[in-house]
């Protein structure tokens, strides 16, 4: 039936509940389209449903008119408008600027017509009664997003056999009795759990989790029957119960006697439900390995549905849902955006709808007389949500999962950094070409590059380089201090390190970065005082190379102290790519002081090349802190010769001066260091003496 509308713009794609509810037919039923015999309209009278109150304004009957010309109704049929000057309303609708449904009392002629230019058409603002609420649409399928799958298999483990028992009788079998939906906060669990009882006609007990517990003994068991008993005596029922973990959590760790009696009860009341499909329990977590361990076999929890972060397509869908009532510029692309908000769940794409709108308010708001009754018209259809309103918007919302570790992004370009061609190529091979291009690397029948090891003298630029990566990627940026995971406490360091590893596959594609991971992955082996280092050690290389896959999730780590490293976190597989940042040639140098001195007023006497031929051995933290002081040396003539800072230039004989105080930070000796390291990496088995002595 929605094939009907494909072809229409997204703002006249009406709401698919409404037009089923319109058409009198359900999800699944089968329906004939013939071309009806539509006249135009002389009269229309419309009147809000009941439950809800509206307050029309002196320009609503144009306002309504223009969102409705061109188009077709009949007696009883529901018209979803926009309205600016609302009263008050019931529970559920919101006030002007929402889409509110008007019921089509009568027309004239009757049957089916079209409204025109020409029709005359009536408000009226009493409600009107014997055409049932349009909330008794509740949510629908339409209303979720990016959960095809889910929805399908719903379907066929609670819809059908309430419906049709006697395919299962005829099958042999006993349908499901209940049903686990787990995954991350905001992804639409609660939601599906609505969805599914309403499509399906049942009655919905909602219990919510940490509502159910009682300090009196017995109450809380008695709760629970007491819902069980309901929803049999009404049967068909769906059971929902939010927060499953926070009433049926392992027993073992449970110290409390009131939460192990719920847990049993619950167990006997799961076990106790005998009608064939007409009470289903569902139940819904984000802590799936917290449940009660009994609660999780066939029988009880029959199945176990993940509800995870969507996926780009998911994503896209959920947007089309969330601005279908939004006036959207042309320049809108929602393809565009979905690509943009990876990681982002439901909830997380709601609040980045809604905030997208708010920009578009405060653009407005200068123009709006809000102590007047009445927000003219002209404005309200001036209104547009353009492209520009939503890119302000994704600065403001994080993906809901990674507000504990995310970082507030960069602004660091790789035009930012000078020099470095050769490790800024395959960095970019290793994080960019997966997400950009993953096609390549199916075609040459490989997978592609997994992790990558930078390692150098201190200043080369191995934090700048994640900066970038962090910028320029697109994918969601996890920046992992290295002495931040650790912790005082067993079994915690290595807690964080599976957390930081879980959120990162859930808003995959994702980059982890490890600064100074010398300091949590030392060598082991090296001394009886470092146990809590040699569990990290063991869970980094379980998260690395372990069962669980790492799909667009890459790490990256960076040291100055490469032979503290434990050396089977380097070996292929886990760290793929082990890049050397070595200090800048002359060509290099030249670039990093372009860099450093585009903003700065220069004399014409500085010779930019002749700086990077006095710089040998100098890195790019060094040049950075030349270009600097120089700039001080230069305010400092400013300020004791009393000359105009306007006027001011930094010249040749204050990047001398600062030659000749800052000194190159990397000597001979380190870069033989750090060219023995790369050649022991190439190498792959370390040519030494001793079984395990890492790498001096």
């Amino acid at each position: 039936m929605e094939a009907c509308w494909s072809g229409l713009e997204q703002r006249d794609n009406p709401d698919g509940r409404i037009l089923r509810k319109n058409a009198g037919v359900g999800i699944g039923d089968k329906v004939i389209v013939r071309k009806a015999e539509v006249k135009d309209a002389e009269e229309v009278v419309l009147s809000p449903p009941p439950g809800t109150y509206i307050q029309f304004g002196g320009n609503a009957i144009d306002m309504i008119k223009g969102q409705l010309v061109n188009k077709a109704a009949m007696g009883g049929d529901i018209l979803p408008v926009m309205i600016s000057s609302v009263g008050m309303m019931g529970p559920g609708w919101m006030i002007g600027g929402k889409s509110v449904p008007l019921i089509v009392i009568d027309t004239k002629p009757s049957g089916a017509v079209l409204i025109v230019q020409n029709t005359k058409l009536k408000l009226n603002e009493n409600t009107v009664k014997g055409y049932g609420s349009v909330r008794e649409t509740g949510i629908t399928y339409e209303e979720i997003g990016g959960l095809k799958e889910q929805i399908q298999k719903l379907m066929e483990t609670i819809e059908l056999p309430m419906m049709h028992p006697e395919i299962f009788h005829a099958l042999g079998i006993e349908p499901p009795k209940g049903v686990l939906l787990y995954g991350p906060p905001g992804t639409g669990k609660t939601l599906l759990a609505k969805a599914v009882a309403n499509e399906s006609g049942a009655n919905f007990h909602y219990i919510a989790g940490p509502e159910i517990m009682n300090k009196y003994y017995g109450e809380s068991e008695k709760q629970l029957r007491r819902i069980f008993e309901e929803a049999k005596k009404n049967a068909p029922s769906i059971i929902f119960i939010d927060e499953l973990d926070s009433i049926a959590s392992k027993r073992e760790e449970l110290t409390g006697e009131v939460e192990r009696r719920v847990v049993a009860q619950l167990l006997s009341l799961l076990d106790g439900l005998e009608k064939r499909g007409q009470v289903v329990v569902m139940g819904a977590t984000n802590r799936i390995n917290a449940i009660d361990p009994a609660l999780r076999r066939p029988g009880r929890f029959d199945r176990e549905m993940e509800i995870g972060v969507p996926d780009r397509e998911g994503r896209r869908e959920i947007l089309k849902i969330h601005t279908r009532n939004m006036p959207l510029a042309e320049n809108v692309d929602l393809e565009d955006l979905s690509n943009q908000t990876y990681g982002f769940v439901g909830a997380d794409i709601l609040a980045f709808a809604r905030e997208a709108a708010m920009k578009t308010l405060r653009r407005y708001l200068p123009e709006m007389e809000v102590e007047e009754e009445e927000i003219p018209s002209e404005i309200l259809k001036e209104m547009k949500v353009t492209s520009e309103d939503f890119k302000e918007a994704l600065k403001e919302i994080d993906p809901s999962a990674l507000r504990e570790v995310l970082i507030e992004l960069p602004d660091t370009k790789w035009a930012d950094i000078g020099g470095l061609t050769d490790a800024k190529r395959e960095i970019k091979e290793i994080v960019e070409l997966p997400l950009e291009n993953p096609e390549v690397f199916t075609i040459m029948g490989i997978k592609p590059l997994k992790n990558v090891f930078l390692y150098g003298p201190p200043g080369t630029g191995k934090t700048l380089i994640a900066k970038a990566v962090a910028s320029e990627s697109g994918a969601n940026f996890i920046c992992v201090k290295g002495p931040q995971l650790l912790s005082k406490w067993v079994g915690e360091s290595e807690r964080a390190v599976r957390e930081v590893f879980r959120k990162a596959r859930q808003v995959a594609p994702c980059v982890i970065f490890f600064d100074e991971i010398d300091s949590i992955a030392p060598m082991r082996g090296m001394g009886m005082d470092n146990r809590v280092s040699e569990r990290v050690v063991n869970q980094l290389l379980t998260e690395l190379d372990g069962m669980e896959k790492m799909e667009k999730v890459v790490v990256m780590a960076a040291t100055n102290m490469p032979h503290l490293v434990d050396p089977a976190l380097l070996r292929p597989g886990r760290f793929d790519r082990s890049i050397l940042l070595n200090i800048p040639d002359k060509k290099e140098r030249l670039e990093i002081f372009k860099i450093h001195t585009r903003m700065m007023p220069l004399s014409e006497d500085v010779d930019l090349e002749e700086l990077a031929e006095f710089t040998e051995n100098y890195v790019g933290a060094d040049i950075e802190a030349i270009c600097r002081e120089s700039a001080i040396l230069a305010i400092r003539d400013v300020l004791s010769n009393g000359e105009d800072i306007n006027e001011k230039r930094v010249e040749k004989r204050h990047f001398l001066e600062a030659l000749e105080k800052l000194r190159p930070s990397v000597d001979e000796n380190t870069m033989d260091y750090y060219l023995k390291m790369k050649e022991k990496f190439k190498s792959g088995v370390r040519r030494v003496d001793t079984a395990y002595v890492g790498y001096r």
